[in-house]
């Protein structure tokens, strides 16, 4: 687990750093970032699982928010999202925010399944 930990740790350490270019860098790179922390302290048997908690929550709020735009997208076939960012086409950077939220989502939640299975044991 702990290189599992590690990986997951640079990965959003990575994500984190790509972020730079985005219209709204400082949300991702915050965001991004803190999972990587996470993981991080996950790599030595370390949890919050109050800081888990209320992440996972944000991040169902965000998806809320974002859903429709992505049933939007699904709705329009599902076009490609890897082409560059127009005003008529804002599905492109809806989508990839919902995507991103749901990743991090997701690893909030193994942490989350992680501490827990921790604690039982000790």
């Amino acid at each position: 687990m702990k290189i599992t930990n590690i990986v997951l740790s640079v990965l959003f350490f990575v994500f984190a750093i790509v972020q730079w270019n985005d219209v709204d860098p400082w949300m991702w790179i915050g965001l991004y970032s803190f999972v990587g922390v996470v993981s991080a302290f996950a790599a030595v048997g370390k949890y919050n699982k109050a800081s888990l908690i209320v992440g996972i929550i944000l991040c169902i709020i965000g998806l809320g928010i974002l859903l429709p735009g992505f049933i939007d997208w699904v709705n329009k076939g599902m076009p490609t999202i890897v082409e560059s960012m127009k005003a008529e086409a804002p599905h492109i950077e809806l989508t990839r925010e919902f995507l991103g939220l749901f990743i991090v989502l997701a690893a909030l939640i193994f942490h989350l399944r992680r501490a827990n299975r921790l604690q039982k044991t000790q």
